[in-house]
């Protein structure tokens, strides 16, 4: 026990020389998702080590469901100082962030945990390319989602002539390629669209069905990992500049591929626990497909790793090796 104590008496004063001259600094972090959402959990559980190992001078009071701003505007209130730190959505914001946008790709990652510590690495070579306003923190994605809707959906063809509310933009791009229309609506937003009869299905991760009541409006259950909706952590840069260099040096310790990974797991087991909480309902159907309809999936999708490089190349990018960095970091880190 006095070994324990002394150990933390030398932690702290190791500590206090480097805080001893730094002024206390509140943090506004924004956040779009409910209290109950397994995010703000994690968020405060990163905010907390933050505090900790600034020695007390880094403060932080974590906004969720939406308080300080809409969820399609993150981006905007970062970079304007609305909120200091924030949960962005680029999928949210559709040509916006092209070359974040190849995470949308169908059929690409099939673990979020492992997912977002190859994604993270990937896009800090890219990230300034188009996140230039903000301070990148670093990505973290959640585990795949699929199609939920009012009639099953087992082929390509079966999009024609749906309302269907993407997840982002690249499956709102393939459910155009499809014949389908897009209903553009926030997650917290969801639920009124398919009641409404606005929307008719929804790409969205399994867990959340159950947080955000939208599994009361759709019956029929795709399992196939179809996609996965990628985030970032984003700091506004003058809060950034105004710290001291023992501050922002706790501010990146925390800004890394690590985090990212630590934020996606708890969401990870949240969302993929969702699946038997949906095969335990009465009167819903949750299907796999055939090795038939899904390999006419892959076939349809193929165009759209064509068009996110379309759009990627006008930042620069060398799409070519960007998507072979990207798809090698997978395999490595067993994310496929």
């Amino acid at each position: 026990m006095k070994k324990l104590a002394a150990a933390l008496m030398a932690s702290a004063m190791s500590l206090a020389p480097a805080f001893a001259q730094d002024k206390t600094v509140e943090f506004k972090v924004s956040l779009w998702s409910p209290p109950a959402h397994p995010l703000v959990p994690s968020t405060k559980e990163w905010t907390d080590s933050m505090t900790k190992a600034s020695g007390g001078t880094l403060k932080f009071s974590i906004f969720p469901s939406e308080q300080l701003g809409k969820a399609f505007d993150h981006y905007d209130m970062v970079r304007d100082g609305i909120a200091d730190i924030v949960y962005v959505s680029p999928g949210y914001s559709v040509g916006r962030f092209p070359i974040f946008d190849v995470t949308a790709l169908p059929f690409l990652f099939g673990n979020a945990t492992k997912g977002s510590l190859a994604l993270d690495e990937w896009y800090r070579k890219y990230q300034a390319k188009e996140m230039q306003e903000t301070k990148y923190c670093f990505a973290f994605m959640h585990a795949p989602g699929t199609f939920h809707s009012r009639k099953k959906v087992t082929i390509p063809g079966d999009i024609k002539g749906m309302k269907i509310r993407p997840a982002q933009s690249m499956i709102g791009n393939m459910v155009s390629m499809l014949g389908g229309t897009n209903v553009r609506a926030s997650a917290p937003e969801a639920r009124e669209a398919l009641e409404r009869g606005v929307a008719d299905a929804i790409a969205f991760p399994w867990g959340s069905m159950f947080l955000f009541g939208i599994e009361k409006t759709v019956q029929y259950h795709m399992e196939e990992p179809l996609y996965v909706t990628a985030f970032t952590y984003n700091i506004n840069p003058a809060k950034y500049n105004s710290l001291s260099v023992a501050q922002k040096k706790v501010i990146d310790d925390h800004c890394t591929g690590q985090w990212a990974a630590k934020m996606a797991a708890p969401w990870d087991k949240f969302e993929t626990d969702g699946i038997a909480k949906m095969k335990a309902l009465a009167n819903h159907d949750v299907y796999r497909l055939t090795p038939e309809q899904l390999g006419e999936w892959r076939k349809t999708v193929d165009p759209l790793r064509k068009q996110w490089a379309d759009e990627a190349t006008k930042k620069g990018v060398n799409t070519d090796e960007a998507f072979k960095e990207l798809d090698a970091l997978i395999v490595k880190s067993g994310a496929r």
